[in-house]
């Protein structure tokens, strides 16, 4: 047979705190200090593909020579940004809409994980470098304000 008790108590009321100073710093700012001090080389970039933050080894990867430096910049089309080329024997250059499709764009416009290879070819430098990238969509109040990248170098 069921047995049910009742019991009578006074109503819970939560109490107000204080909130912490972590409530008061953006998402993408708290992401951009993460990448700063990471190890693995990987890149925060915002909605208009400006680079926020760049890990050292990042930064070395991708040719971006320093970190600081590189901070503000569009991460491609100017002097000491990431020069993209295709995978065909003579490196040519990606058209806009190649460009469009590689991960930490892709992340920004689809609002989705992306991953893919990119060839980069470092500014003053006649080799290329070849990374699988797997970036995703950072979001704060409900829209994506910035994609995080991390690139692993491909070896052969």
């Amino acid at each position: 047979m069921a047995h049910v008790e009742l019991s009578l108590s006074g109503a819970f009321v939560p109490q107000a705190r204080t909130p912490v100073e972590s409530e008061f710093v953006s998402n993408i700012d708290r992401w951009a200090a993460t990448v700063w001090q990471a190890v693995e080389p990987c890149l925060v970039i915002d909605n208009n593909h400006t680079v926020v933050a760049v890990s050292p080894s990042g930064s070395d990867l991708l040719g971006l020579g320093k970190g600081a430096e590189v901070v503000g910049k569009s991460l491609l089309g100017g002097e000491g940004t990431m020069h993209l080329i295709d995978f065909t024997a003579a490196g040519g250059d990606l058209t806009d809409q190649e460009v469009e499709k590689i991960p930490p764009l892709l992340a920004l416009s689809s609002e989705r994980l992306a991953r893919g290879l990119m060839r980069i070819q470092p500014p003053g430098d006649e080799r290329h470098v070849t990374v699988d990238a797997i970036a995703t969509p950072l979001v704060e109040n409900g829209r994506v304000i910035a994609s995080l990248t991390f690139f692993s170098a491909i070896r052969y």
